[in-house]
């Protein structure tokens, strides 16, 4: 076997021990265009036709097969409770003070340990808009009573 053919071989087991490595679709396309120009070396084409087929495949089965990969292989994103209820209005059932780690809001039925996103205190029964989720506190802003707008 010729020592082109061999480091050809070389760059197929070493971009599919990296591909196995990080199973993120890094290299799979260089291993089959390294496996095309070992195939025309071993067919005795020349080093030129090799470093052409390697570049060609590479490319083409990037462009073929990376969406396909990326529609599949990509987890779905599924919305949790958490993620219902931001930009909500919610209704204060413990007053809301961040320096004494009190406050609570009710919304969809569940109530949700809550800080204003301002730091001001917001009293038990104010409206609010839930802005943010972090772990399991809602950061909230006070709405005005008229416009159903945050308040300023």
């Amino acid at each position: 076997m010729d020592l082109i053919a061999i480091i050809w071989l070389v760059l197929v087991v070493v971009f599919a021990i990296v591909e196995a490595a990080t199973l993120g679709l890094a290299s799979i396309w260089f291993c089959v265009g390294a496996l095309a120009a070992f195939i025309t070396a071993t067919c005795r084409g020349p080093l030129w036709l090799q470093i052409v087929l390697f570049l060609v495949v590479s490319a083409v089965t990037m462009i073929l097969i990376r969406p396909l990969a990326k529609k599949y292989l990509t987890p779905r994103q599924t919305r949790t409770n958490a993620d219902r209820i931001i930009d909500t209005e919610a209704v204060v059932t413990e007053t809301i003070d961040n320096v004494a780690g009190t406050g609570q809001v009710k919304t969809g039925g569940n109530t949700w340990t809550a800080r204003s996103e301002t730091g001001q205190t917001i009293p038990e029964g104010s409206r609010v808009r839930v802005l943010r989720i972090e772990g399991v506190r809602a950061f909230v802003e006070p709405l005005t009573e008229s416009s159903g707008e945050p308040s300023e």
